[in-house]
């Protein structure tokens, strides 16, 4: 039976070279997930749309089902972020983990689910002209996770639901927990840093903004950012390459 061609909007992950003149495309669709596709021939110089098949571009793709990869038949570039991104190291760094994230995240996700495409996307637009990179980033980490299930509780006891607020956190046990239930391994963190993660995950980017202008905002800023890095290793049970490099940064 003949598989039909479908046409999706989609985000470019990673690429790799395959045989001669071919790349392999992993992309994130609106509609349909995660697609590992193929572009053929488009390491040559020719290629039609090699150049739009690159991370940072939204895309408007034509795919024909394969029995490992589908096949990328046609690619029309709808926005690109590459410009305001690749020149700024937080910027780009911050980027890539979005997009590293979101492929870990897309196994647990519907196909048919939109969100994760929609919210990858609004983010990278978000990191070409925003002030604090960082902010942006973890607002996406902690919502794009909160929508897979994985929500943090960052005011009452992630253990007990003992009204908060609390001044410890620990990602095993869910995100903030009172005197009664922290387990070890937990950390000491001043609740302000639980209210930024708070304001982030629920969106609140203009308070968060506050927050990080404010005397102590640095060092609140790192703080949400180093508690939403555990949570999301910890969830993903793996570390991701593009979050450790901000660090190095």
């Amino acid at each position: 039976m003949r598989r039909q061609s479908f046409r999706d909007a989609a985000l470019v992950l990673r690429t790799y070279d395959f045989a001669e003149a071919d790349r392999v495309v992993v992309l994130l669709t609106r509609s349909h997930g995660i697609v590992r596709s193929v572009a053929k021939g488009v390491r040559r110089a020719k290629s039609r749309f090699g150049s739009r098949l690159q991370l940072f571009v939204e895309l408007n793709v034509q795919l024909y089902p394969g029995r490992n990869l589908a096949t990328i038949t046609g690619a029309d570039t709808v926005s690109f972020y590459g410009a305001r991104l690749i020149g700024d190291y937080e910027r780009y760094t911050a980027a890539c983990a979005v997009l590293e994230c979101a492929e870990r995240l897309a196994v647990a996700e519907s196909g048919d689910d939109p969100y994760l495409f929609d919210t990858a996307n609004q983010t990278l637009k978000s990191l070409q002209r925003c002030e604090e990179p960082t902010l942006v980033l973890d607002s996406f980490l902690l919502a794009a996770t909160a929508h897979a299930g994985w929500a943090l509780s960052l005011f009452d006891c992630a253990q007990c639901s003992r009204p908060g607020p609390h001044h410890a956190f620990h990602p095993g046990a869910g995100g903030a927990v009172c005197v009664h239930c922290r387990p070890s391994g937990s950390v000491d963190v001043p609740e302000e840093a639980l209210h930024l993660m708070w304001l982030l995950l629920n969106g609140r980017m203009a308070e968060a903004r506050g927050v990080a202008a404010g005397p102590d905002g640095a060092q609140l800023v790192a703080t949400a950012h180093r508690l939403t890095r555990a949570h999301v290793h910890w969830q993903l049970e793996t570390t991701l390459r593009s979050l450790a490099a901000m660090e190095e940064g």
